[in-house]
């Protein structure tokens, strides 16, 4: 018998890309008693949401996944948005599941909290040794906000706060829509849609130059479901695959994977973002065991083909 058979679990941001994979992994480890608070009934930016939430779900077990975040145009727009909504969101409900008693509580942050010049592979223990990247630093110092009151909780009131730290997120059922999406889902659905229109060339933000790590969805709500699992420790914990990819080389791979056949066409005058990002992965791996298991070849793969079979009932994502 597990947490999960014999204790009820909320998971915020449930409906969400990952949140929905989080549940699929709860329910595969034996969970039955899964409640996600949907923001059309409990507006967790208020403490009036987050005490309804409470009260329904009556967890033992908090997943803290809901965030106001988006790509580089969208967090070049919304700093101030992206700063209060996950800063107030996240600090209240902390606050609020200690006292209503929760048992354990795990935030997801973000790896845009990281210095904009961290050493490569980020090791949690650099955290600090920097400011953001410019671009995501509001939505990641809110989120980082979320690892000290996490900290200082379980020290005053001995309240059971984790923090696992997730790189770039892919897969299918991403978030395809221009506006708000992140470079893989962003670049699928430009490079079909050019491809089908016959345009002869598409447009890339940057240079090309600045590197990326990305994790499959299912992996890391794996990770997520065993550190929920397993740990309980104070210090943040990343979650990747160790394994950094140019973002030249990623849309010569995607142009191929969608069939696109004009030229790339790179904007300089747009921002890179970080310069580079991957993880150290070995905290997860030492402290419950997870490493990630899909290789980004089929990752990406199965990401195009669900986009292709899916991009009818997307078209309405302007």
């Amino acid at each position: 018998m597990t947490q999960w058979t014999r204790g009820r679990v909320m998971v915020t941001g449930g409906g969400g890309f990952l949140g929905k994979a989080v549940v699929a992994r709860l329910e595969a480890a034996g969970a039955t008693d899964i409640f996600v608070p949907r923001s059309a009934d409990f507006d967790l930016r208020t403490v009036e949401g987050i005490n309804s939430a409470l009260f329904d779900g009556r967890p033992d077990t908090v997943i803290h996944l809901a965030a106001v975040v988006g790509g580089i145009g969208a967090n070049r727009e919304n700093p101030g948005r992206f700063f209060y909504d996950n800063a107030i969101m996240g600090i209240q409900l902390i606050e609020h599941a200690r006292l209503a008693g929760v048992s354990k509580f795990v935030t997801i942050g973000t790896v845009c909290s990281y210095p904009k010049f961290a050493p490569v592979p980020f090791s949690e223990d650099d955290l600090w040794d920097g400011y953001p990247e410019e671009t995501n630093a509001p939505y990641g110092l809110a989120k980082k906000m979320l690892l000290v009151q996490s900290q200082a909780y379980r020290e005053q009131y001995g309240f059971n706060a984790t923090y696992l730290i997730p790189v770039n997120l892919y897969g299918p059922g991403d978030n395809f829509d221009p506006r708000s999406s992140h470079v893989i889902p962003a670049l699928i659905r430009k490079c079909v849609e050019a491809r089908e229109a016959g345009r002869d060339q598409i447009e890339v933000w940057g240079t090309g130059s600045a590197s990326r790590e990305f994790i499959y969805v299912d992996d890391a709500a794996q990770g997520i479901v065993l550190g929920a699992e397993r740990y309980d420790g104070p210090d943040p914990v990343n979650l990747g695959t160790g394994q950094e990819i140019k973002i030249r080389d990623l849309v010569q791979t995607i142009v191929g994977l969608t069939g696109f056949g004009g030229e790339v066409r790179w904007d300089p005058t747009k921002p890179d973002g970080q310069p580079r990002r991957a993880l150290d992965t070995s905290r997860a791996l030492e402290q419950f065991g997870f490493s990630a298991q899909t290789s980004f070849d089929v990752g990406l793969t199965e990401t195009v083909r669900w986009y292709s079979r899916n991009r009818g009932a997307l078209r309405s994502q302007v």
